[in-house]
């Protein structure tokens, strides 16, 4: 029985180490080099290959080497072919961070002292009571509750938002279509952390800018087609938004003469928010592939109807 390992080969060589020392029953290979396909009844990837039930014949399971699983084209993958997506604790700690780092960063209107730095310009500026700032958070599962939970210990005013009813101490729960409104005009600072479905994508677009407060800001960490990159300019040009945080985008790199590389009031990160570690990750995967010899459901199994 064997695992194929498709994605970052540096990584793949700490994989390979973790399944010898932990795992030696399950033999590791790594794409392009998978041997007799028929012995593959695994698959870790970034994205699958092309043809997956003709080129893997015998795969049973398709782990995702992230935590959200948008990049996959799962109308070419066999309907009964179980996807799985990486819950790996080294992502929601890293996500948690960019959240706080975002925040304070906007928070603390560093995007006007980093312009004012270039510019040998000595000037301080109001400062807000963390408990003055009300910080939204769009997208209100797991990952959302682990950052209002950091961002509560700090003071911050919190909402989220969510599709179905959540109760999460500190926070104003919001839910459902009817009540999106009324969270986005108390959100001075937007969080975005939904996973990416036909229903998010595209959502932070003019329309949701001009229901924000006047000047708040945005941090996207969800997915890049969430976003309208021209939306948000406008909305940083005309002053509706004061910054904004991007960590992804549509498409990525964006090109040179893309406007989020040069916009003073944007701070452009490449995706880099949080990233799988496997050591961190490969209890999570071998856990889920003994559940799954087992005959046991695995954790973090994806609902394609839902999209995650």
């Amino acid at each position: 029985m064997a695992l194929l390992y498709k994605s970052d080969p540096v990584r793949g060589r700490r994989w390979r180490a973790l399944f010898a020392e932990h795992a030696p029953d399950i033999e590791f290979r790594e794409w392009p080099d998978i041997g007799d396909p028929a012995d593959i009844h695994y698959l870790l990837a970034w994205q699958p290959p092309a043809a997956i039930a003709t080129c893997l014949p015998e795969l049973e399971v398709l782990f995702a080497t992230s935590a959200g699983v948008d990049q996959f084209d799962v109308s070419t993958l066999p309907s009964t072919l179980p996807v799985v997506r990486m819950l790996d604790p080294a992502i929601e700690q890293g996500m948690v961070e960019y959240a706080l780092f975002g925040t304070l960063w906007l928070h603390r209107q560093m995007y006007d002292y980093t312009r004012q730095q270039r510019e040998r310009t000595w000037q301080a500026h109001s400062l807000v009571p963390a408990a003055q700032r009300r910080v939204g958070i769009l997208g209100l599962g797991h990952l959302g509750q682990a950052i209002a939970s950091q961002l509560g210990s700090l003071g911050f005013s919190l909402s989220g938002w969510s599709r179905r009813p959540r109760e999460v101490d500190g926070v104003t729960c919001y839910a459902g279509g009817e009540t999106l409104d009324r969270f986005l005009a108390d959100s001075d600072i937007l969080i975005c952390v939904l996973p990416l479905t036909e229903a998010t994508r595209g959502i932070l677009n003019r329309s949701l800018f001009a229901k924000l407060p006047a000047g708040a800001a945005l941090i996207n960490i969800g997915r890049g087609e969430q976003l309208v990159d021209a939306d948000l300019i406008e909305a940083l040009d005309t002053g509706r938004l004061s910054a904004a945080v991007v960590d992804v985008v549509g498409e990525e790199p964006p090109a040179s003469d893309h406007p989020f590389w040069q916009h003073e009031r944007l701070l452009l990160t490449p995706h880099i928010a949080a990233m799988t570690q496997p050591e961190t990750a490969f209890p999570v995967l071998l856990d889920n592939i003994r559940r799954h010899q087992r005959g046991e459901p695995m954790n973090g199994e994806v609902d394609r109807r839902r999209g995650y």
